[in-house]
């Protein structure tokens, strides 16, 4: 089973935000490589839910994947921020998945603490400069996460 990192600003929609809603939409990603990743991601994918843009970047809690990659409403609508004029109805540019909220971690394990990890050396997370708000993870990057955090292999 493929894993994720779903990156949101914890001011805009924190994990503590998914697990008050239950199940969220993850839309209004408006890169072509993260949609790529998006529209790779299937029903019962667990995602790393990372807190970006914040005092103490880094993953929150875990989040699965409840519905597959389906066209992202919010580009057809003309009053949000999201909206693309360029996208046709009958072939939608951007796409969209609802995850749910799984477990927390107890504290947010940091960038450092993630750096600090073997697993993660390769990882776009751990470099500079890395942007993407939709990444893969490796089942041995998952796993040191968890392990990092104090909890147990989530199925």
């Amino acid at each position: 089973m493929p894993h994720w990192l779903l990156k949101s600003e914890p001011d805009v929609f924190g994990y503590p935000d998914l697990e008050r809603v239950g199940r969220e939409p993850w839309n209004g990603v408006r890169n072509y490589q993260a949609r790529n990743f998006l529209r790779q991601m299937m029903e019962g994918d667990l995602c790393l839910f990372y807190h970006s843009r914040s005092k103490m970047p880094g993953i929150a809690g875990v989040a699965r994947v409840t519905r597959a990659a389906h066209p992202d409403d919010l580009q057809f609508d003309p009053t949000s921020a999201y909206f693309d004029p360029k996208s046709d109805p009958s072939q939608p540019r951007w796409s969209m998945v609802e995850v749910e909220a799984v477990r927390a971690f107890p504290t947010v394990l940091t960038l450092e603490a993630i750096r600090a990890l073997p697993e993660w050396a390769d990882s776009p997370l751990t470099r500079k400069g890395s942007r993407l708000s939709v990444l893969p993870v490796t089942p041995e990057q998952f796993g040191a996460a968890l392990a990092a955090a104090g909890l147990k292999l989530i199925n």
